[in-house]
């Protein structure tokens, strides 16, 4: 050998191996796993569980707080004042106050006539009652179509207005904030707001106004929402399972304690004056709804949950609709917190529990660390424990806190109570896409402005009920739960089956060599994570 020649020293360890790549590999592993993996894995284990206690005080806090509310608070109609409106032959509709309804749509031609005649059949005075129906519909049949259900009510005497814009600037937030600049609205001091599938009792606005009418501190009054395809299929039931303890426990809580919540977007009706005084609707999140009422509150204003007033709506029935809308949900509130944050600490008008409960309830445990530390503890760090036996997660943060805080959110709809386990499954897998888009929302990459209006099928209830005879009643039923057909590979999503891949394998090794008994949990959660990979999980009723 020339002795300008470079030498290469290998171990003798190595040399019989040398041509063993999964020997080679095995090696490696051995060699940086001690000095490298092990910590950093520790180091996850430890941050996981305290976001998992963070989270488990979070909804014990909310528990203990919903049973002393239904033992010992007192109804709104008694916390508040409260005086019905009453019909009166003498002052006639002069003591209503002049309503403005907002029904915001795009492309809504399963739904636009339900909700369009919901709000006309609303029990109001008619000469007190303002509808828009704020139309940004591309496709022109649609347009017509609303436009002639709209000529139609009007026809009737109903004070219905359509509105288009030229562009869709700001999306939902910006039709909104274009109906409030019309010279009628002026005259208007309430505005109730409906999404293009929401139907509200006629009632509506006789429960809610009085509450708006005698406090003149309150900004909105929040409806809870009923689904009318709860029962459509195992999709459904389980987004009925999220939503009722959102709106059985946090909307309630944050309604009695600290007159604060999210405005849902739909459902409420707001003080047209605490709009404006908090800067009116904005378009910089895909969350204007929250957006508009953490500045409300920021000025003071106090918001009124009620959860025995009630709205019909329905919940996406395929899988991509609903992505796209957790998406929305999932990456709006977190780029909300970046650019808010320092806005909530500053501020001088609201006590300092009340920012604390915004900053950190409202926002940093339930809006990024439920879906970070679900889908890294679960799916990721849990798993890695089992290729890793020098870490081990005690069994209090894998098994009963999560049990704990599973039953918490179960209390909301007690009659799915046999579909938890596999929700416990699906909400795992949907944590990885909960995850990415909060991710996307606190860097401000991407996709952080993605709008996809959430696709609707149609009340399919509805239109079994407007059949005469049993055989028609099916075939409308066929009708109206008929999905829209997708290529296969529109279905796939890769990176839930590389994640299913991974557990797979997990489970495996812990079937052979592991000692905790995991490789149960994680064959099943493969199997879910596999079901949604190739966008099935809609299809199963």
């Amino acid at each position: 050998m020339d002795e300008g020649q470079g030498k290469v020293f290998i171990p003798d360890s190595i040399q019989g191996v040398s041509y063993d790549v999964a020997g080679q590999i095995q090696l490696i592993w051995e060699l940086i796993k001690a000095p490298l993996i092990v910590p950093l894995l520790k180091l996850g284990v430890y941050i996981c569980l305290a976001m998992s206690l963070m989270l488990f005080m979070e909804r014990l806090y909310m528990g203990i707080v919903i049973i002393l509310i239904k033992l010992f608070w007192k109804k709104p109609e008694q916390r508040y004042k409260y005086e019905p409106i009453q019909d009166d032959v003498e002052l006639g509709s002069s003591n209503f106050p002049t309503v403005l309804i907002q029904i915001p749509m795009f492309n809504e031609r399963e739904v636009y006539k339900v909700s369009i005649g919901a709000a006309c059949g609303l029990s109001w005075p008619t000469d007190r009652l303002v509808i828009q129906v704020l139309d940004d519909s591309t496709d022109p049949a649609v347009k017509q179509m609303v436009e002639t259900e709209c000529q139609r009510w009007a026809s009737k005497g109903i004070n219905i207005i359509y509105q288009i814009r030229e562009n869709r600037t700001g999306y939902k937030a910006g039709a909104l904030k274009e109906g409030l600049k019309r010279s009628y609205v002026k005259h208007c001091e309430y505005v109730a707001i409906f999404d293009a599938d929401f139907r509200p009792e006629p009632d509506f606005l006789r429960r809610a106004i009085p509450f708006l009418v005698g406090n003149p501190e309150l900004a909105l009054v929040q409806a809870r929402w009923r689904f009318v395809n709860a029962d459509e299929c195992l999709l459904t039931r389980m987004q009925e399972m999220s939503l009722d303890y959102h709106f059985t426990v946090e909307q309630e809580v944050g309604s009695a304690t600290h007159a604060f919540f999210g405005f849902n977007g739909t459902a409420g009706v707001w003080r047209i004056a605490a709009i404006n005084e908090a800067g009116g609707w904005k378009d910089r999140t895909t969350v204007e709804d929250m957006d508009l009422a953490v500045r409300a509150s920021l000025r003071g204003w106090k918001f009124l949950y009620l959860g025995d007033l009630q709205a019909k709506s329905e919940l996406p029935s395929t899988l991509r609709a609903f992505r796209f809308q957790q998406h929305r949900w999932s990456c709006g509130p977190a780029n909300l917190f970046r650019k808010m944050v320092m806005e909530i600490v500053r501020n001088k008008k609201v006590r300092f529990w009340k920012k604390v409960y915004v900053i950190y309830s409202f926002f940093f445990v339930r809006k990024i660390i439920a879906h970070m530390v679900t889908f890294c503890f679960y799916c990721v760090v849990l798993p890695l424990t089992i290729l890793v036996p020098e870490v081990r997660a005690p069994i209090w943060g894998a098994v009963y806190i999560p049990a704990i805080i599973t039953i918490l959110n179960s209390v909301g709809t007690p009659r799915s109570i046999h579909l938890l386990f596999y929700w416990i499954l699906f909400e795992n897998v949907m944590s990885l896409h909960r995850t990415k888009a909060t991710l996307i929302g606190l860097l401000e990459a991407g996709r952080v402005n993605e709008w996809v209006v959430t696709e609707k099928l149609g009340d399919s209830v509805n239109n079994k009920n407007k059949a005469g005879d049993a055989s028609k009643n099916k075939t409308n039923a066929t009708k109206a739960i008929k999905k829209p057909r997708f290529k296969f590979g529109e279905r796939l999503h890769l990176l839930e089956l590389g994640f299913a891949a991974f557990l797979f394998i997990c489970g495996c090794y812990d079937f052979v060599h592991g000692q905790n008994n995991y490789f149960v949990y994680l064959f099943l959660q493969t199997i879910t994570f596999s079901i949604v990979g190739f966008g099935y999980v809609g299809t199963i009723v």
